[in-house]
């Protein structure tokens, strides 16, 4: 049960339709919350009480549980993070400074969301490193073939998205690993959309490092995941000190910790981190493939619904046989500013959407706007959530056409 979708806003029954920002948490996970502080609230590793013993062996649970959830060779390939922005900047100032020279280049697509451009951004400043961005087709995907014709010599690291966050589209990451693992590149492969909707198998993709995010996937905020192939974290350096990632401290030097503990100075975030396998136990007990399956077919009446409702233009690629889109849509109405939209939506309807660039600027500059509006769709999600949107935007656009 989702206890926030029982809700009412401004009277009206509340329709969630901002999972693509975060999703909504199941009792089982604020249940796993409260009993952590409740009943074995420690901090984890080195203690022997058994508190202490208890809350570790639920945090290291709670990796194990990812670890198999997106099928890793061993648990301790993932590192927990606060979220997937710092596991993205993890990889950066820990692989990129210690492996990126002068003339390296970094491809990224036009499509990837701030926290997987800003931190390469720093990175190139300081090492010289060339950061080289591919655009979208005709059809608003991400060009791939441009993308396989850019791969070379100089490429050091291909940093992409699954499922964009934005056009809805998803990328063939199979692909673009082997064209970069042709040419000795490594991938980063962002994964926030895709790991909550989908059966995401890291080995299968064969992804050299790969981020997500537990608030997308049911799980609480402040906590998230790096996977890292385990020779790769081995060879890394750390990203933080302190606590936690040391082996042994001099005065004048310190040795560290093997991976993952290298990489989580200070205390963690224990009971996030336990939240975060509740959910995943939750999410398996339904069965991702069966999610996924359930959201292609909303994602497609979204996208139908949406796109035939005039003076609307939605974003990203037409769904068919061979081309499978998110359940989302970005959307922009003519002569109405998204922001307005939304709120109205919120204040009339209760029908609660985003408005914005979606951490997405330049893909909204490449695309002639400065933003749009989304509508995101999760597994506890039905078509009559969608028809209510669409009965609210309707009203919402002929609110607005009558000031013409």
């Amino acid at each position: 049960m989702m206890i926030t979708m029982e809700a009412e806003v401004n009277g009206k029954k509340l329709v969630y339709l901002d999972n693509a920002a975060t999703s909504q948490k199941p009792t089982a996970v604020i249940n796993a919350l409260r009993n952590y502080y409740e009943a074995y609230n420690s901090n984890v590793h080195r203690g022997i009480h058994y508190l202490s013993a208890k809350a570790t062996d639920e945090y290291e649970l709670a990796r194990q549980k990812v670890a198999n959830f997106i099928n890793a060779a061993e648990c301790r390939e993932i590192v927990f993070t606060r979220n997937a922005t710092e596991a993205i900047n993890l990889v950066a100032y820990s692989w990129g400074l210690s492996n990126l020279k002068e003339g390296d280049e970094v491809i990224l697509t036009i499509a990837e969301h701030h926290s997987a451009i800003v931190p390469w951004q720093f990175v190139a400043q300081k090492t010289g490193a060339v950061l080289k961005f591919i655009d979208l087709t005709e059809d608003e995907v991400p060009d791939e073939e441009k993308l396989r014709e850019m791969i070379s010599k100089q490429t050091k690291l291909v940093v992409v998205h699954h499922v964009s966050n934005v056009l809805a589209s998803v990328l063939s990451i199979d692909q673009v690993v082997s064209w970069a693992h042709d040419v000795g590149a490594k991938v980063l492969v962002d994964a926030c959309q895709s790991v909550p909707h989908m059966v995401v198998d890291v080995r299968s993709l064969d992804a050299d490092f790969l981020v997500a995010s537990s608030h997308k996937m049911c799980g609480p905020t402040g906590i998230g995941f790096l996977y890292g192939k385990s020779e790769l974290l081995s060879s890394m350096p750390p990203f933080l000190g302190g606590g936690e990632m040391i082996s042994d401290v001099y005065l004048d030097h310190s040795t560290y910790a093997e991976p993952p503990s290298r990489f989580e100075a200070g205390t963690p975030a224990i009971g996030e981190a336990i939240g975060l396998g509740a959910a995943i136990d939750y999410l398996s007990g339904i069965g991702m493939q069966k999610i996924h399956e359930y959201e292609v077919e909303l994602a497609n009446y979204l996208y139908d619904r949406l796109s035939s409702v005039p003076s609307v233009r939605v974003y990203g690629p037409k769904p068919s046989r061979s081309v499978t889109r998110a359940a989302l849509c970005s959307f922009n109405v003519e002569d109405v500013h998204p922001t307005d939209v939304a709120t109205f939506l919120d204040q009339q309807h209760g029908v609660a959407i985003r408005s914005g660039h979606h951490c997405a600027q330049p893909l909204h500059r490449y695309l002639g706007v400065n933003a749009s509006a989304r509508a995101s769709l999760h597994f506890y999600n039905t078509k009559e959530d969608v028809d209510e949107f669409i009965h609210a935007l309707s009203d919402t656009i002929n609110f607005f056409a009558s000031f013409k």
